[in-house]
């Protein structure tokens, strides 16, 4: 048993989960959110349902994005027809786009959270790729693997179809595998594209119209380990704790179904609503053991999933007006980019903190939480410890 214990014993690293490199990316092509609504209805050929049209125009105003990356350009969809209609079966062309560009948009991230890391990529011991943008076999993480000649051995996790929340995920699986795999360096991606969900409106559907004001294209990399070298590894977060959790009374509040349609999203519930019901009570769970109470000591990492989220947990709170800058800045350049949004906010903070001259990477702040919120209704609470800059 003692041979045992120290087989196991020397498996394990000696310090938490930290987050060494963060690297983002998204298509050239990019919508203006003003503009957006009569594009929208001219290249699906709508232009006629004027009231339809004048509601989604509320919408894209209520939205607070300036702009979103799409990788769906004018020509893109005027060659794939099918994909502008609301009904048409369409899955095959949407898989075709999905398959090729989702890894190729989370190499472009993964490259770039590399080249900050600092060390080959022989060096990644582990690979995670993160979407709900098309599925396939072998995945993403698979085509990864060969976009940028990882070794043949990396270990590999393929995430599909969880949506929104599945970016806090990612840290949670990233935790485990860092802490517990001694000189693990786990690179994790998350690649999402709305060439899966792009679809005509309906006068039928009009909680379709939503998704089609708020989501954007983007990825995301991280790399993971304990223990970073000193002088050949930065630290920036320390992932502490992480949980998930179901919301009560949340059935059916978000549904996302893969049809021959396309990905089609469905809001039946009041999910601002449901969260910031909940938020305390998750947030008690998470902090209570750090002696943290005081919600406006800690700095915020919020999944923008829409603007009402942000506003009902600001103001059941009680949160400063500044608490939830990065996430809404998040929202208004990028749109709701699903699983990826979450590292756009990481990144966000941890620049602006160092552009302001800040202690640590947290806007000055030790403690933070992260938040991931999506269909089930799921949420993921991380527990976040920032490092000095």
């Amino acid at each position: 048993m003692t041979t045992i214990d120290k087989i196991l014993k020397d498996q394990r690293a000696e310090g938490a989960a930290t987050v060494m490199a963060i690297g983002t990316a998204v298509p050239s092509n990019w919508v203006q959110q003003t503009t957006y609504p009569d594009y929208y209805f001219r290249i699906t050929n709508n232009e006629h349902k004027t009231e339809l049209k004048h509601k989604f125009k509320r919408i894209c105003e209520k939205s607070t994005i300036r702009k979103r990356h799409m990788l769906l350009t004018e020509e893109l969809l005027k060659q794939n027809p099918k994909i502008c209609a609301h009904e048409a079966p369409s899955l095959d062309s949407r898989q075709d786009i999905a398959v090729v560009e989702v890894p190729k948009l989370g190499k472009q991230a993964a490259v770039n959270a590399i080249r900050e890391w600092g060390r080959p990529t022989a060096d990644i011991t582990h690979l995670i790729f993160c979407t709900s943008s098309g599925i396939d076999m072998p995945g993403a993480d698979y085509r990864l693997t060969k976009l940028l000649g990882l070794r043949p051995s990396v270990k590999r996790f393929m995430i599909y179809q969880q949506g929104c929340f599945a970016g806090a995920t990612v840290l949670r699986l990233v935790k485990d595998l860092a802490e517990n795999n001694r000189a693990a360096r786990v690179l994790a991606v998350c690649s999402e594209i709305t060439a899966v969900t792009f679809r005509g409106p309906s006068d039928s559907h009009l909680d379709g119209l939503v998704g089609q004001a708020l989501f954007g294209d983007g990825a995301a990399a991280i790399i993971v380990g304990s223990d970073p070298v000193p002088g050949l590894e930065r630290p920036i977060f320390e992932i502490i704790s992480a949980a998930q959790t179901i919301l009560p009374d949340s059935d059916g509040a978000i549904d996302g179904h893969l049809r021959e349609v396309g990905l089609t999203f469905h809001l039946l519930k009041d999910v601002p609503g449901l969260v910031s019901k909940n938020i305390r009570r998750i947030l008690l769970e998470a902090f209570g053991p750090l002696g943290l109470s005081n919600w406006n000591s800690i700095f915020w990492i919020v999944h923008p999933g829409g603007p009402a989220i942000l506003d009902q947990i600001e103001m059941e709170l009680g949160l400063g007006p500044d608490k939830l800058r990065s996430s809404r800045h998040v929202l208004r350049e990028y749109g709701n980019m699903s699983s990826a949004c979450v590292f756009f906010i990481l990144d966000e903070m941890r620049k602006k903190s160092s552009q302001n001259g800040l202690k640590t990477t947290g806007e000055g702040l030790e403690w933070g939480v992260l938040f991931g919120f999506g269909p089930g209704l799921t949420v993921e609470t991380v527990a976040l410890r920032s490092v000095a800059i």
